[in-house]
C-alpha cells in the first residue's frame, strides 16, 4: 500500500492531510450475500491492489446479526496485524443497535457507547474515520460536538464524518463544530449516481464550501447501471433485479435499455461506465463500492484508470441529465 508523488490512487480526504485511496471498500455484503471467507478473500485482494480506505457500520451484518460484518473486519485485521497502519478504517453510528429508548440516534451517551462497542468488535484502538449515519433531528449539534471531542480527545476516533445528510445539515453541523473550535466534518457519504443526482444541487455546493470529503455509495444504484438487462437475460443477475434497482428499473426500463446499448457503443462494461462517471464528477474524492467478488473491485480500478471522454460523457449527460435540464426531481429515486 506505498504511496508516491505521482499516485493517481490516493488523494487527501477533504481539507484533511490524511491521504484515501480513490476506491473505498465498502462491506454492507458482508454476511448474508459474502460468507467470512470470501470477505477475508476481497479485504486481502484490496488492500494489495493499493486500497486503503475500508468502510463499515455497526448495523452491517444484520442479515446475519447487527455488528457482525465490524466483527469479521476485526478478524481479519488480527490475522493481518501488520496492516492496521496502513488502512483507514471507517464505521458509522446511529441506527438502533437493539432494542431502548437510548440504544439509537446521536445523543453523547449513545454516541460514545456504540464507539466502545465498535472498537471491541473491530479489535482496534481507533476509528480513523467515524460517521453519523444519518442526521438526528433530536440531538443538538453542541450535544453531538461534546461527544466526538471527548472521543477525539481520548483517541478513540481521528476524524468524523457523516453520511445521507442533506446540504443544510452539513452547514450546520460545521458552522456549530466551528464555534468550539473542532474540526467538525470531513467527509459526507451520500447516494450519488447517474440516476441520482439531486446532490448536485445543494449537497456537493455545501461539500466544496466546507472542505468536505464526498463519498457516493450505491454508484451503480444497487446493480442498475451494472448492465442489468443483459445480466437478468443471461440469468447472472444476483443484486442487480433486486431491492433499490428493482424499484427503479420498472420507472426506467427504457432509459436502462438506451444506457446499456450505449455502454456497448463505447466498448465498455456498464459497470465500468457508471463508476468512471461517479468517479469522475467535481467534488468526488472516493467512491464506496460493495464487491460480492474480486473481480468486482478490478473493475472499479480498472474504472478508475480508463476515464471516460468527453464524449462519452456527453452523450451520458443526454441520456440521464442532472435536475433543471430534464432530470428526475430530487425525491423520485425513492419511490
Amino acid at each position: 500500500m506505498s504511496t508516491s508523488g505521482d499516485d493517481r490512487l490516493h488523494t487527501r480526504l477533504g481539507r484533511t492531510a490524511l491521504r484515501v485511496s480513490r476506491v473505498c471498500l465498502g462491506t454492507v455484503n458482508f454476511g448474508g450475500r459474502v460468507e467470512e471467507p470470501e470477505a477475508r478473500e476481497l479485504l486481502d485482494y484490496a488492500v494489495d491492489s493499493g486500497i486503503n480506505f475500508v468502510d463499515t457500520a455497526n448495523i452491517y451484518g444484520w442479515r446475519e446479526y447487527k455488528g457482525y460484518t465490524e466483527e469479521v473486519i476485526g478478524r481479519w485485521l488480527a490475522s493481518r496485524p501488520s496492516l492496521r497502519d496502513g488502512v483507514v478504517l471507517a464505521t458509522k453510528v446511529g441506527n438502533a443497535m437493539r432494542e431502548g429508548i437510548n440504544e439509537q440516534g446521536l445523543s453523547a451517551r449513545h454516541i460514545v457507547a456504540a464507539c466502545e462497542a465498535s472498537l471491541r468488535r473491530l479489535g482496534t484502538e481507533w476509528i480513523d474515520l467515524y460517521q453519523m449515519h444519518h442526521v438526528d433531528r433530536d440531538a443538538g449539534w453542541d450535544e453531538v460536538w461534546q461527544a466526538m471531542e471527548l472521543l477525539v480527545q481520548q483517541g478513540k476516533v481521528r476524524y468524523v464524518g457523516s453520511s445521507n445528510f442533506a446540504g443544510w445539515n452539513l452547514a450546520a453541523a460545521q458552522e456549530a463544530a466551528n464555534a468550539r473550535n473542532f474540526l467538525g466534518v470531513v467527509s459526507e457519504q451520500c447516494l450519488y449516481n447517474l440516476t441520482v443526482r439531486h446532490p448536485e444541487l445543494e449537497l456537493l455546493p455545501a461539500a466544496r464550501a466546507y472542505g468536505v470529503a464526498v463519498l457516493p455509495w450505491s454508484p451503480l444504484h444497487g446493480g442498475l447501471l451494472s448492465g442489468v438487462l443483459r445480466k437478468t437475460a443471461e440469468g447472472r443477475a444476483v443484486k442487480s433485479g433486486q431491492g433499490r434497482s428493482a424499484a427503479v428499473l420498472e420507472r426506467m426500463r427504457g432509459t436502462i435499455e438506451r444506457y446499456e446499448r450505449l455502454c456497448a457503443d463505447f466498448g465498455r462494461d456498464p459497470a465500468e461506465v457508471g463508476l468512471a462517471w461517479v468517479m469522475a464528477r467535481p467534488g468526488v474524492t472516493s467512491t464506496v463500492i460493495g464487491p460480492r467478488t474480486p473481480s468486482h473491485v478490478k473493475d472499479a480500478l480498472q474504472a478508475l484508470e480508463s476515464p471516460l471522454s468527453d464524449r462519452e460523457t456527453a452523450l451520458l449527460e443526454e441520456l440521464f441529465p442532472p435536475i433543471g435540464r430534464g432530470g428526475a426531481a430530487p425525491d423520485a429515486w425513492l419511490t
